[in-house]
């Protein structure tokens, strides 16, 4: 009973009220003891109620306001999708800075299944989604994306080739730059550590004086060049609007799953929208958010297979009933971007003709639409889709520029060029590329136009050409540039000296198949000759060897089986080149800074045949091997009265790793 007792004179104690002194100047506590003291019955039940409602409200607090994390106490690996809804909720309501920085590595989920090994390795790197959507304003801009995309058209100008880390399928989707068309490569690439970069840049000899040009204003394509008015019109637009009406009922609940993607949590993210799904079916809100999560889970696994998965839930949130255009209109490019990045370009080209019967106002979409018929090599197609533009937006700078590309293709080249020049001058996104400079100014020098190095040195300036001379698009920073290499320079000097040594049998090979009767020498088909013959018979390409041909010119194929600098060389080719009198060909230059040219002289007449290299301009010698940049600009005539022969063959630059030479896809 003691401890009773004591509880009991504690509980007295910490209650007993401070003496009060009255009118009298006797205490109260007298008063109450006079009265009998202590607590009534009355009193105790009171205060014992009071005690249990205090409980009550306490257990209530604790479980309705989340005051305990259960799920942690407990110890539970993964956290139901309902909490972890509730609590991105919780977050989302506290106000955000515009800019959210990428989470870190630790914020991301790291777990994964023990299959993820098996599909990184059979797997397409993903580019960056662009996540331009807000789920919950519609007040503020809208941005068209696909300047920002890069699986359609390149179109931010030079092309400077990273190699991936990763065994990868790499797709080298490129206009020609000669004939126009556009093809799709894969080439695959072996997984290799990459090693630090050991080469430093090597300016130009003095002696490449370059070409002078006046100095030119730069395009607007920035915001501080364009006008006020533009900009206040862009401030004007409207985000896109991707909730219904019910949608927005449920806005809290797609809100929190949104905040998940947007953390990089993409396992989590897929989940809660996966419940989202299942709880409103007919949501395309939160069909589109999950084909997102999954696009960008995607990302993280480097796995087609989710990439599918992503490709086939756009198109099924596209497809609900009661999706608001904007969510239609972003889910189908949202889809046709991600079909061109796994190579279905006939399926996205399909996509984007639904857009265009869904929204056949939109200049845009039908400008997306021209370029995909570009991807697949249907410039014809192309052509009536930019047509189509430009009769309804004459001005539009991207339907310009696309269209006098296809007109250059064409041979058209009068024509092409007020196209190109005033898409360039428009500053519109999608025309800073470096093809359209490369193809004007290539036409102003067919026109003779000087004003051709004008537009060359805008390219330069802006970045798209190493200097006005060097006008390749698909490089490696970098490497040593200079027009014309001797052997030693090179240091392929025994490759050179089995050519020179090995000319004659070489020539005697040519000249077997040079007879026009079987068709073994083909006319050259990059659109390179003003006028004249000229033809090739080629023995590599690509790095891969031409079996058939190689059988016609036994010996001259086995002196090049021990030299992977040229046989290896993915970014060149070995041929025979015959020219005729009368043949003059373009000022040029090849696509890539990661090769050299070797000429091999086989049949040079003694007049007649020459070629320029920049501002260098030198001859052939039987037997002997001139090795220049082709990435220069070069031209060649041939005003002899017999033919010349020659051997080309490529090599890789010789600053690129190995590492470099095995991942750089093909050209």
């Amino acid at each position: 009973m003691a401890p009773r007792k004591n509880f009991r004179n504690q509980a007295k104690k910490e209650v007993k009220p401070a003496a009060v002194v009255n009118k009298n100047g006797v205490k109260a506590e007298a008063t109450v003891a006079a009265s009998g003291g202590g607590f009534s019955g009355t009193k105790i039940f009171t205060w014992f109620m009071v005690l249990a409602l205090l409980g009550v409200w306490s257990s209530v607090a604790v479980v309705w306001f989340d005051l305990v994390d259960y799920d942690n106490v407990i110890g539970l690996k993964e956290r139901p999708v309902s909490v972890l809804l509730r609590e991105a909720k919780e977050e989302s309501a506290v106000k955000e800075p515009d800019a959210v920085p990428p989470p870190d590595d630790d914020d991301v989920d790291g777990s994964q299944n023990t299959d993820v090994e098996s599909e990184i390795q059979a797997a397409v790197p993903l580019p960056p989604i662009s996540d331009d959507f807000i789920p919950d304003d519609s007040r503020d801009e809208a941005t068209h994306p696909y300047e920002d995309e890069n699986n359609a058209i390149d179109t931010k100008g030079e092309l400077v080739e990273k190699a991936q880390p990763q065994q990868t399928v790499e797709e080298s989707k490129q206009y020609n730059n000669q004939a126009g068309s556009l093809e799709t490569k894969e080439t695959e690439v072996e997984s290799v550590p990459e090693p630090e970069a050991d080469v430093e840049s090597v300016p130009e000899p003095e002696a490449d004086v370059e070409p002078e040009v006046e100095s030119v204003p730069e395009l607007k394509e920035n915001a501080e060049d364009q006008p006020k008015d533009k900009l206040q019109e862009k401030a004007k637009k409207k985000k896109p609007k991707l909730l219904n009406k019910f949608e927005k009922t449920i806005k809290m609940e797609i809100d929190a799953a949104e905040k998940l993607r947007k953390k990089g949590k993409m396992e989590e993210a897929v989940r809660a929208f996966e419940t989202l799904v299942l709880q409103y079916p007919q949501s395309p809100r939160c069909r589109y958010g999950k084909a997102l999560a999954e696009d960008g889970l995607a990302e993280k696994m480097l796995s087609n297979d989710m990439l599918q998965k992503a490709i086939g839930t756009y198109k099924e949130a596209s497809e609900l009933p009661n999706a608001t255009p904007d969510l239609i209109k972003a889910t189908l490019k949202k889809r046709a971007e991600r079909q061109q990045f796994l190579g279905r370009m006939r399926g996205a080209l399909a996509t984007l003709e639904k857009l265009v019967q869904i929204f056949p106002e939109d200049v845009a979409l039908k400008n997306d639409l021209g370029v995909a018929h570009l991807l697949i090599g249907d410039n014809k197609g192309a052509k009536r889709i930019y047509e189509e533009v430009l009769a309804t937006a004459p001005s539009d700078g991207f339907a310009k520029v696309h269209y006098g590309f296809i007109l250059k293709s064409e041979n058209k080249i009068a024509e092409s060029i007020p196209f190109l020049r005033d898409g360039l001058e428009s500053g519109d996104p999608g025309t800073d590329d470096g093809r359209f400079y490369f193809h004007l100014g290539d036409a102003l020098q067919r026109m003779g136009d000087d004003s051709a190095y004008k537009w060359y040195e805008r390219g330069h300036l802006r970045g798209h050409f190493a200097s006005v001379w060097q006008r390749s698009l698909y490089n490696v920073d970098g490497l040593k540039a200079q027009p014309w290499w001797t052997p030693k320079d090179t240091g392929y000097m025994d490759l050179v000296k089995t050519l020179e040594r090995n000319w004659r049998i070489i020539r005697d090979e040519a000249q077997s198949v040079m007879d026009k009767t079987t068709g073994l020498f083909v006319p050259e088909e990059e659109n390179l000759r003003e006028k004249g013959e000229w033809g090739q018979f080629t023995l590599w390409q690509q790095g891969k060897k031409a079996g058939e041909s190689c059988r016609s010119v036994p010996k001259t194929c086995g002196l090049l089986e021990r030299y992977p600098e040229a046989t290896g060389c993915k970014r060149g080719q070995i041929k025979f080149s015959v020219m005729q009198p009368g043949t003059h060909v373009w000022p040029h230059t090849g696509p890539t800074n990661c090769r050299l040219r070797m000429h091999l002289g086989l049949v040079i007449p003694k007049t007649g045949c020459k070629i320029r290299c920049t501002n260098d301009t030198r001859a052939w010698e039987e037997g002997k091997v001139l090795i220049f940049d082709d990435s220069f600009e070069h031209e060649v005539w041939q005003d002899a009265d017999s033919y010349r022969l020659i051997f080309i063959v490529d090599v890789w630059h010789p600053e690129l790793t190995q590492y470099q030479r095995q991942t750089l896809s093909p050209i």
